[in-house]
């Protein structure tokens, strides 16, 4: 018998709920509405903020380094340096190194030359425009403002350093707009065997929010002796400052719709309520504890937010869609990660809502109810 019982009980208790949504469709289907509205745009929300989120930072990361590993004046970085920094990085990043020299061209007019992986460089740089990237041993590129400087007819040149010549090819221009455009760019091998100097800087672009990114410099920084790691400021405080009013702004959005559908919830509860009180005094009547009551209440609440909840996560993916190509021209990626947020947040807002009517479903008195009055 006691099996049986155990049986029952939840079956029974599902014909109840079904029941209670049947015979009661409008308000089961205004609850359910508003908490679908609720949960679409939440979903929404959530999903364009972080696939806006991923977007900017990739884009971000095309506007080159947002970290700085420098060497002291007038040196250059110690020999093993490069390797700790990829080692800190642990694949979340590119780190290009660079060294500098003052050169003189056959006139005796002073250059800036760099040597750089120039196929790192070209990674880190995306917005760098450039004619063509080297790709040959002892090929340049050269900047726009030193063009004029060290091959005006766009011809070989050589370039003196501490009494050592170098004879170089103008692969390709580079603009900026900056100081690049005043220097020519080697590849690190090159430059390397024509001075002997060894990096004096390396430039890292970090994935990563900017608390990840502020944490990075600081274990750089406690791992590289003698050298400064600092972050590149405007990148950061620029991509901190889009990142937060996008936050902020869909916040406001989805908090403002969330309060609201949750007003209607409330509602919608506090009159199915007033319309069920015969059934629930009968229920009480019949044996039911107050427990029992509220918690079939509660259950039809949750259900209710479950419910909604995956209808409107797949209307606001739709939503999000839409509004990306819409206004973005950019499709946005479907984040099933938001779903679990989505679902606890509306089961959440439908049981809080219930807590109301749930006080007014103590206060059913069966002999008053029931004699009609």
């Amino acid at each position: 018998m006691r099996g049986q019982r155990t049986g029952r009980g939840p079956s029974m208790f599902l014909r109840m709920l079904m029941r209670a949504a049947l015979v009661r469709r409008g308000r089961a289907a205004s609850a359910l509405l508003a908490v679908v509205i609720a949960a679409a745009v939440a979903t929404a929300m959530m999903t364009l903020y972080v696939d806006v989120q991923v977007k900017l930072r990739k884009e971000f990361r095309r506007y080159g380094a947002n970290i700085v590993v420098v060497a002291p004046e007038s040196k250059t970085l110690a020999p093993g340096t490069m390797e700790k920094v990829e080692a800190g990085l642990n694949g979340r990043g590119l780190a290009v190194p660079f060294a500098y020299a003052v050169a003189r061209t056959s006139d005796g007019s002073p250059v800036v030359v760099a040597g750089t992986d120039l196929e790192r460089a070209q990674r880190l740089n995306t917005w760098w425009s450039v004619s063509q990237w080297p790709t040959a041993k002892e090929d340049a590129l050269v900047g726009l403002k030193a063009l004029p400087v060290v091959s005006p007819k766009s011809q070989p040149f050589d370039l003196t350093f501490d009494g050592r010549t170098i004879h170089l090819n103008p692969a390709g221009t580079l603009h900026t707009g900056a100081t690049e455009d005043s220097r020519v760019y080697l590849s690190l091998a090159d430059f390397t065997n024509w001075t002997g100097l060894q990096p004096s800087a390396i430039e890292i672009a970090a994935t990563g929010s900017s608390e990840d990114i502020s944490a990075m410099v600081t274990r750089l920084g406690q791992e590289l002796a003698g050298v400064e790691v600092r972050p590149v400021r405007q990148i950061m405080e620029a991509e901190g400052r889009v990142l937060g009013k996008t936050r902020a702004a869909l916040l406001a959005s989805a908090i403002l719709i969330i309060l609201t559908a949750a007003l209607c919830v409330l509602a919608t509860l506090t009159g199915w309520v007033l319309d069920r009180r015969r059934d629930f005094a009968i229920m009480k009547a019949l044996g039911a504890s107050e427990r029992l009551v509220s918690g079939f209440f509660a259950a039809e609440a949750a259900v209710i937010g479950a419910v909604g909840a995956l209808l409107g996560f797949g209307i606001g993916i739709g939503v999000a869609a839409w509004i990306g190509e819409a206004n973005f021209n950019s499709a946005v990626t479907p984040r099933f990660s938001v779903m679990p947020i989505v679902l606890v947040g509306s089961v959440a807002v439908a049981l809080i809502s219930s807590v109301l009517p749930i006080a007014l479903l103590r206060r059913v008195q069966p002999a008053t109810i029931l004699r009609g009055e």
